[in-house]
């Protein structure tokens, strides 16, 4: 799964590892200075730039702002909005949509698959013949999306953290609250890895500290897509090629779940019940009865940013 590095201190997120998790594939994505948002800047010990002495002849380090609004309820200045992180805004978000409703629906729809898997032998039979015939070819992308898969999202898009900021928050929100959601259940069903069953399926990268059904990479990938899709359903001006994006993402992330199996870390039913996750936590994020406001506002930022004609 998906999570983040960087920020090592929680772990996750590694480089847009808005997805990936833990980079031991724990699965949230993007706690890290994620796009090239970190800096450094040097300060002088002969002249600290606190010292120095402005136009008007006072030290700066005398000067205050005292304009900035202050949070409502409160004495404290606020941070605004705009400055939370996607990787960070996306734990908010995480902390409302707990509140909803969402354990029973996901886990009829995960016993459903499970009742309509084929029987593990046959599985693990398949995944022997994949690893014989697909995954030599599948490896480049199989090395690429274990650490992180938001890069894949972003190029598909031709869209980048800053061009797209909100865009992005949406990316990370959906990232977070999958990771999220497919680790309970991962806890619930508590299902042994294919190569635990199987050694000579040998995974050629390490095989996550987590067990293995549902995948988080595909849980993660299917509901990222469905939430830029979401998106774009809602960009007011015609742009029939947001449709062909929408195709574009949804292949992107079958195909990301598909090189779990190729890389023998996860069964076909673990691939397909992150599918089917994604669709019941995908509902609750959309649900308008119920709203969840992080997610919606981010939804109505990047909806004004693919609306803005050239996209």
């Amino acid at each position: 799964m998906t999570g983040n590095t960087g920020n090592t201190g929680n772990t996750g997120n590694t480089g847009n590892t808005g997805n990936t998790g833990n980079t031991g594939n724990t699965g949230n994505t993007g706690n890290s200075s994620i796009g090239g948002d970190g800096w450094f800047l040097p300060d002088r010990v002969d002249l600290p730039f606190v010292t120095a002495v402005s136009p008007s002849g006072v030290e700066i380090g005398r000067l205050r702002r005292t304009q900035l609004p202050y949070t409502p309820g409160t004495q404290l200045p606020s941070f605004s909005r705009r400055r939370w992180a996607a990787n960070w805004n996306a734990w908010l978000a995480l902390h409302e949509f707990t509140d909803k409703p969402w354990k029973a629906p996901a886990q009829a729809a995960l016993d459903g698959v499970l009742a309509q898997a084929k029987p593990v032998s046959e599985e693990l039979d398949d995944m022997v013949l994949a690893a014989q015939n697909e995954r030599a070819d599948a490896m480049g992308e199989i090395l690429a999306q274990d650490g992180e898969f938001f890069s894949a999202f972003l190029g598909l898009l031709s869209a980048t953290s800053g061009s797209y900021g909100q865009t992005y928050r949406v990316m990370h929100i959906a990232s977070q609250i999958a990771s999220f959601g497919a680790l309970y259940f991962k806890g619930h069903y508590n299902r042994a890895r294919p190569s635990q069953l199987c050694p000579a399926l040998l995974p050629p990268i390490p095989v996550p500290g987590h067990s293995s059904f549902p995948s988080g990479h595909s849980t993660q990938a299917h509901l990222m897509a469905l939430c830029i899709g979401h998106i774009f359903k809602q960009v007011p001006i015609a742009q029939p090629d947001l449709g062909a994006l929408t195709d574009n993402l949804a292949v992107l992330a079958d195909r990301i779940a598909r090189n779990r199996e190729l890389a023998g870390l996860h069964y076909e039913s673990d691939s397909k019940g992150g599918a089917e996750l994604a669709k019941v936590l995908f509902g609750v994020l959309t649900n308008s009865a119920s709203p969840i406001k992080l997610f919606d506002e981010a939804v109505a930022g990047a909806v004004a940013e693919w609306g803005g004609g050239q996209v």
